[in-house]
């Protein structure tokens, strides 16, 4: 039975891979609703998820490449490879309107700017205190601080060690949970209540989920103004992260 199995699930390995996934998202989507009211997005239920199930399948099988390393889910390392994650990226960053951005005015390419940049020295320095000293560990880290997939993007297209872009992915993930569950209580505070704020706080924040999530428990009519500046701030990211942000890191760290 069991090889049957591994023989159709190797034939069709990646509609495999996609069966596994798309069961992994929609019992994410059902905790974050059953648990959570939807106040921690069900995309960062599913990424802590695969950490997990990534962890226990290195200490149950030995290997190095997660659920991978499971014969019956060999197609998500077709899946989640580079081909199909830069395909991912370009499309997200195809899929802006550049028109919207200008709508969103000089704040919003302002909040971008400082979102971006507070977020990656925020992760950096993090990096410093645990110990990691060299350029590309440092780059990428302080990226997973920008988003969780702008880190494992940067990482990849420098070299970063497994370890370190686990870790900027862990990075991400935290971030775009305290996002999620803290936009609805500090709303009150910081004057998040029209269009023009909530372009300025997905331009700070960047996390989409997060983002969406939060607005969404805040004001539901505020989720595409925010959606609109933290689309770019991902494209961004993945952008800046390989090149002029790992630039400034080498000339500092040396």
């Amino acid at each position: 039975m069991y090889d049957s199995l591994l023989h159709v699930t190797d034939k069709y390995n990646l509609v495999t891979a996609f069966a596994f996934i798309g069961v992994t998202m929609w019992f994410s989507y059902w905790l974050s609703g059953r648990f959570t009211k939807g106040r921690i997005h069900g995309s960062a239920i599913a990424i802590l998820l695969g950490l997990i199930m990534a962890y226990f399948s290195g200490v149950f099988t030995g290997g190095q490449k997660g659920l991978v390393d499971i014969p019956l889910l060999s197609g998500i390392g077709l899946l989640g490879g580079s081909m199909l994650r830069d395909f991912a990226i370009v499309a997200t960053g195809f899929g802006v309107n550049i028109e919207e951005l200008k709508r969103a005015g000089i704040s919003g390419i302002i909040a971008l700017a400082m979102g971006i940049f507070s977020s990656f020295f925020a992760g950096v320095t993090v990096a410093m205190a645990f110990g990691y000293t060299d350029a590309v560990s440092l780059t990428t880290i302080g990226a997973g601080a920008v988003t969780y997939i702008v880190g494992p993007v940067t990482g990849a297209a420098l070299g970063a060690s497994s370890e370190v872009m686990a870790l900027s992915i862990a990075a991400g993930l935290v971030k775009s949970i305290l996002v999620m569950i803290a936009t609805p209580f500090v709303a009150p505070m910081i004057g998040l209540n029209s269009p023009r704020t909530a372009v300025i706080f997905g331009g700070l924040m960047g996390t989409s989920s997060g983002v969406a999530a939060g607005l969404a428990a805040t004001d539901p009519k505020l989720v595409p103004y925010g959606c609109l500046t933290a689309a770019f701030y991902t494209a961004l990211g993945c952008l800046l992260g390989p090149s002029l942000l790992f630039i400034i890191m080498r000339a500092i760290a040396g």
